[in-house]
């Protein structure tokens, strides 16, 4: 892989900075732009795909494109980009989690902060035809609507691959980041906009923390498992490197695989018909508040071929709740245990399963791996 920043103007490198290629893209005076809510470095912003194909870099298969608030979980663009042939023409990416917003712009577009790609003989002949594609559209918004009217002129769809993540919310990820969907986590959007991801640290430092265990498996980040504690009558749900919850009471897997609204829409509004996918609301039933555990550890332990991480509990009140079942409050730590798999996206997809082991009273121990013939997550 290689990268290049493009700016719209020089900046000032220290000596010995790790940075990739730097460069300043062209003045685009000339185009017209008549958007009132918009900016022109949107202009800029959409010829860079056109501008890195001038570079002339030999062996390029894809074009990646994401904005400076973009993270990616690499290994999983590969794996994503893998299945598709790199000779045909491909423009691959995901629409909003807005409804409003896919409405407003389309859900035809791959949204630039989520990130798309687009195959190198696609960029060939978009590189051909794009200033001339955006003296058409000057009343558009931004970069990303213009790259998808240009390949609406190409005929050219969009290919949905979902683990590009726009995330045009506020508020706190962990309903969405705690039920991930069954495909790979490519992208994370707006780290600057939403609260961190690890309540208490940084936005950096929570970062850093998830991409500690992503280190021992790229290819299982975020992925959710479901199990119970049948004696203890808990629910729980893994979301493998980041946080694990366990509610009381038998909560059905289409509801744990749910989002909770624990965030708000673009608009700032609590409004569930705003989301182009299923949620569920916050519970306001005082025995049914999750117990959150989020990742403080990963190592891997190459005797037994498995990775061992240790999530603690998030501290903060809990209503009173008049229900005998036996609170999760007592445990302080879980221990989630994995063998690395990082050849799960060449299977069919299918969630992992978890399995309660022998815990004491402060730890609780959880396996997570392929569900073995017959397991399923039954209550």
């Amino acid at each position: 892989m290689r990268g290049v920043v493009w700016l719209d103007k020089n900046v000032t490198i220290k000596k010995n900075e790790d940075l990739p290629e730097i460069r300043i893209s062209e003045n685009t005076t000339k185009f017209l732009y008549t958007n009132r809510q918009g900016n022109r470095s949107a202009l800029r912003i959409s010829r860079v795909v056109s501008e890195t194909i001038r570079l002339g870099l030999k062996n390029v298969r894809w074009f990646v494109m994401g904005d400076d608030d973009t993270v990616f979980n690499v290994d999983n663009v590969v794996r994503v980009l893998s299945k598709y042939d790199h000779n045909q023409y491909y423009y691959i990416g995901s629409s909003s989690e807005s409804h409003i917003q896919n409405i407003f712009f389309s859900y035809a577009m791959a949204y630039g902060g989520g990130g798309f790609a687009i195959s190198y003989p696609l960029a060939k002949e978009l590189e051909k035809i794009q200033d001339r594609c955006l003296q058409r559209y000057p009343g558009l918004y931004g970069s990303d609507d213009r790259i998808q009217a240009c390949m609406a002129e190409l005929g050219v769809p969009l290919t949905r691959e979902p683990g590009f993540h726009q995330y045009d919310v506020y508020g706190n990820l962990l309903g969405l980041l705690g039920a991930h969907p069954v495909t790979p986590l490519v992208s994370i959007h707006h780290l600057d906009v939403v609260d961190p991801i690890i309540p208490r640290m940084s936005r950096i430092d929570g970062l850093q923390r998830v991409f500690e265990s992503m280190k021992y498996d790229t290819a299982s980040i975020m992925q959710q498992s479901i199990c119970y504690d049948k004696q203890k009558y808990w629910s729980i749900s893994v979301s493998w490197g980041y946080v694990v919850q366990i509610t009381r009471g038998n909560i059905s897997p289409r509801e744990l695989e749910m989002p909770t609204r624990t965030f708000l829409n673009w608009y700032k509004r609590a409004d569930y018909t705003a989301y182009a996918f299923n949620t569920r609301p916050v519970t306001k039933h005082p025995c049914q508040k999750p117990f959150v555990y989020y990742i403080s550890a990963a190592k891997y332990d190459r005797s037994k071929n498995q990775i061992v991480g240790i999530y603690h509990r998030h501290r903060e009140s809990y209503p009173y709740c008049r229900w005998k079942i036996e609170s999760p409050e007592s445990i302080n730590a879980i221990v989630v245990l994995k063998k690395p798999d990082d050849n799960r996206w060449q299977k069919a997809a299918r969630r992992d399963c978890c399995k309660v082991l022998p815990s004491n009273n402060s730890y609780l121990y959880i396996w997570v791996g392929n569900c073995r013939a017959g397991e399923t997550s039954e209550m």
